[in-house]
């Protein structure tokens, strides 16, 4: 999934023509760097892009006092429709994505049972930290939210107490010690 250019086009068609540094403002207060991998630094770049290939389109340059002119960008009907795509596709795709401790533990002789489970202890501890982190900013967030933000703030969650579980049938696997 391109998930830049579907905040963009959503942000465009959600909220109408707006200049570039409104819609990396949004990414940095959503944080969509940490829910959706998307790097706030990168959407002037795809804008320009998006731009030459129709799917959005410049609307007017605004200059506010002794600020630099900015260019508003608005979504086009190309850009609706690919968005429209982009959404489908990303509904169509329930591939689980490969997770590389399956081959580790096909391969876990080549170390010690004492490195391995410190290892897993360390991953754990770190999927626990993300779990504490996605918590504390659902509570946060939890005012903010409309529609369906707080179900897929819950996914997260989810997954990440998946992971917990999965460690801790693994630490059970490979002997506490």
């Amino acid at each position: 999934m391109r998930a830049t250019r579907l905040f963009i086009l959503g942000a465009l068609a959600d909220g109408g023509p707006m200049h570039g540094h409104k819609i990396r403002a949004a990414a940095k207060l959503d944080r969509a760097d940490v829910w959706a991998d998307v790097k706030p630094g990168s959407l002037y770049g795809a804008l320009g892009r998006m731009a030459a290939e129709g799917v959005v389109e410049v609307v007017r340059t605004e200059q506010e006092g002794g600020m630099p002119a900015r260019t508003v960008y608005g979504i086009t009907a190309k850009g609706r429709d690919e968005l429209a795509a982009i959404i489908r596709a990303a509904l169509a795709d329930t591939k689980l994505t490969p997770d590389p401790m399956q081959l580790v533990l096909l391969h876990r002789s080549v170390i010690d049972d004492d490195e391995l489970r410190t290892a897993v202890r360390a991953r754990r501890a770190s999927y626990a930290e993300q779990l504490e982190f996605w918590t504390n900013l659902r509570v946060d967030a939890e005012p903010h939210l409309v529609g369906l933000e707080p179900v897929a703030f819950d996914q997260t969650l989810i997954r990440l107490r998946a992971e917990l579980e999965w460690h801790d049938q693994l630490l059970t696997a490979i002997g506490a010690d």
